[in-house]
Order: C-alpha cells, then structure tokens, then sequence
C-alpha cells in the first residue's frame, strides 16, 4: 500500500510539473498580431489641395491599386497609358502627339477611372483660361459643393449617352492636374460623386512629389 501511495504522489508530481513546463514555454510566445487593416480612403473634403505641389512626370505607376479597384467598383478590365511626346489617342479617334502623362483604367461595365497632367508648364492666367473652357463644354454642368482642387479649379459633371462622367481640373503650382471617372448612368449620383472624391484625391497624393 505505501509503494502505490508512493507512485500516485510520483504520477502527480510528474502531471504538475510538465503541466507548468507547458505554461511557461505558453507564455513566452507572443500573442497572436490582429491582421493590417488597411487606411480608409481620403476623399477630397478632407484634404487641403490649395497647398499641394505636383510633379509634371509620370505617376500613373504610383496611384495604388485599390485606389484604382474603389473607383471602378471592381477588377479592371483594360489598363492604358502613354506620356509625353508619344503618339496617342486624344479625343475619340483622333490621334496626335501627347504633352501630358495620362492613365486611364476600364471595368466591364464601361466604367473609367482616369488622370492626367500636362508636361509642359501652366500659367495662373493659362489655367484660367483652361478652366472656362472646361466649363463650356456641351452637356456639362458645375459640380455643386465641390472642394477645390488646387488654385484655381473647376469640378464638373458631364453626361453623354448612357455615362455620366465627374472631374475636377487644377493647378498645382504649375502643375495642371485633371482627373475623372465615368460610370453608367445607373449609378447613383450621390454614389459616383463619393467614388469620384476619393479617386481624385488619391490621384493628387499619386502625382505630388515626396517631401
């Protein structure tokens, strides 16, 4: 009787004792790290764009890439780019030699997210000029309320057949800075008008260089 008590006092000793060992050797591992969540993204109210500078380069490689998937809602279909002094398509098919770094990217649905910056230098006069010419163009009118977009700017909202398309123009430093996105007129208004906020906005942090 007095062996077998003293093997269960050894059996519990033993069962005590590795059980603390695993404790211990627990409790210098770290604790496990929560996954990144990542920044929200900035829109353009809470940015001050009066203030910003933008390099006169290509930046299309710099805008990130869910920038990109947030402003078209999804995968991108199509990715097209070309810079200055290169043959390209300007307006419908219309083909002449670029003096600006533009990117555009397409979704299925027709959705186009797109920015592009002149190479050569603009005036404050000049932007002046651009921006009222901005403001004629047929089937587009003022974007109401929206924030500026460098000194001086115009936002406004264009519709042509079954698109509807927003874009804020402006200078940054010499910089003249134009991004948009185009979306079927399906979308609500109020949600390409956010979508656009925070792809612009995104686009202007793309193209200003690091301090």
């Amino acid at each position: 009787m007095r062996a077998l008590r003293t093997l269960l006092i050894a059996l519990v000793a033993t069962v005590v004792a590795v059980t603390v060992g695993v404790l211990v050797v627990g409790g210098d591992e770290p604790p496990p790290v929560a996954p990144a969540v990542p920044p929200a993204p900035v829109s353009l109210s809470s940015l001050d764009t009066t203030e910003l500078l933008v390099a006169r380069t290509d930046f299309c490689t710099t805008v990130p890439e869910d920038a990109v998937s947030d402003a078209v809602a999804g995968p991108v279909d199509e990715v097209v780019a070309y810079g200055n002094g290169r043959r390209a398509r300007i307006v419908g098919s219309l083909r002449d030699v670029a003096h600006e770094f533009s990117c555009a990217w397409s979704a299925a649905d027709g959705t186009v997210a797109r920015a592009w910056v002149f190479a050569p230098p603009v005036t404050n006069e000049r932007a002046a000029a651009l921006a009222g010419a901005a403001r004629r163009d047929a089937g587009c009118s003022p974007l109401a309320g929206a924030p500026s977009y460098g000194v001086p700017s115009v936002a406004l909202e264009c519709t042509e057949g079954g698109s509807r398309r927003q874009s804020f123009r402006g200078l940054f430093g010499d910089a003249w800075l134009t991004c948009q996105l185009t979306a079927p007129v399906a979308v609500p208004v109020a949600e390409l008008t956010e979508r656009t906020s925070r792809w612009c906005a995104a686009v202007v942090q793309s193209a200003a260089p690091l301090d």
